[in-house]
Order: structure tokens, then sequence, then C-alpha cells
């Protein structure tokens, strides 16, 4: 082999490609000649500094920095979305107890369908749960009034069930005589749900990622 034939096996080699030649033979050809020798030394250096040359790399720090400020925005977004839905859905529901309410009551004032004995105080009672009902939809129209009518709905879901507990203690009514007034606890609650949640979605974004931020 020549040394040409030597160098270009030598260069395939450090390539990465198939030399065409045994490797011992090379290592055996540079080992005796000199010449060989440092053009290899020359070459493997030349392919060094190729290899760890610096490679451009764009700057990615506007865009990095603008998803990170976009993050607390999309985080405001999606709690705001929550919150709506789930002011939304608590307006239904209160929407539905009073038009339950009045359903009930309607009849019993009107034409005095399913009352007792007592005329007169079914009536009364009747004109009261309408009442009752009436601020159940106001409520669920102007949901962030329904904070100022909570305090009624917790009053009378109390004493309803004070009442109906004590009456059952001492055997003057049953139980599933009772039962019905778990209605005023269910409505509470929801009312309470709704108050609570009623400011939530119309909160500023800026003040809603403010909060997030703390």
């Amino acid at each position: 082999m020549t040394c040409d034939d030597v160098r270009a096996a030598l260069s395939a080699r450090l390539d990465g490609e198939d030399p065409g030649t045994a490797p011992a033979a090379l290592d055996r050809h540079t080992a005796g000649c000199p010449g060989c020798r440092d053009w290899l030394a020359r070459a493997e250096r030349v392919t060094r500094l190729v290899r760890v040359q610096a490679v451009a790399v764009p700057d990615l720090t506007v865009s990095v920095l603008a998803a990170v400020a976009a993050d607390p925005l999309a985080a405001g977004r999606t709690a705001a979305a929550a919150a709506r839905a789930r002011r939304q859905l608590l307006r239904v529901a209160v929407a539905v107890a009073a038009v339950a309410q009045l359903a009930i009551a309607l009849p019993i004032l009107l034409a005095g369908l399913g009352v007792s004995v007592d005329s007169h105080t079914s009536r009364e009672m009747a004109s009261f749960d309408v009442a009752l009902a009436v601020g159940f939809a106001l409520a669920a129209w102007r949901p962030e009034r329904a904070r100022a009518f909570l305090p009624v709905a917790l009053v009378l879901a109390v004493c309803l069930a004070g009442t109906s507990a004590v009456d059952i203690a001492n055997s003057t009514t049953a139980l599933v005589h009772e039962v019905g007034h778990l209605a005023a606890v269910v409505q509470a609650g929801l009312l309470w749900a709704l108050g609570r949640v009623s400011g939530e979605p119309d909160r500023p974004l800026s003040a809603a990622v403010a909060a997030g931020r703390g």
C-alpha cells in the first residue's frame, strides 16, 4: 500500500466510513511511517475542531418570557370560567327550587287544594311559601343579592329542623310527615353556595392574576 492509499483509508475511517483496509494494516503502516503518522495527527485535530465548532442557536428569551407572563393570565381565565360555570349551575338549582315551591303553594293559596281542617292557617302558610319562592327566584335572577336573602332561608331551615326534631321526639308527629322540611334545608344550602360564588366571576382579570401570584 502506498501512503496515498493509507491516507485515503485513514480519512474514510475518521469520517466513519469503511476504509476498505484492515485496521491492523493501517496501524502497522502509520507506526512505521512518520509522514503518515503526522498526517493522521493533523487530520484528527481538524476533524475534532470541525465537530466541536459553535452552532448558532436562536435566542428564545423573548418567547420564553412571554410564555411565563401568559401563564398566570391563562390560569386566571380558567378559574373565572370555572366559577361562572358553578354559578350558572347553582342559579338553575335555586330557580328549580323556587318553581317547585310555587307549584306546591299556589294551588293551596288560590284554590284551597289540599288544605287541612284549618283552611285559614293553611292559606297563611301557603302565602309564606309563595313569598319564600319569590325570594329564591330573585336570588336566581340576581345572584349577587343571594347573601341578603340567605339569613331568612337559614333561619327558616333551622327552625323547621328544630321544631320537627322536637315534635318527633314528643311523638306529636311522624317522621314521614316531616321529611318535606328537608327541602328548606336543601334550599338554604343552595342559596349559601350561590352567595359564596356570586362575586367570583365578576372580579377583574388583573385582580385574579394578582391573587394567584400572592
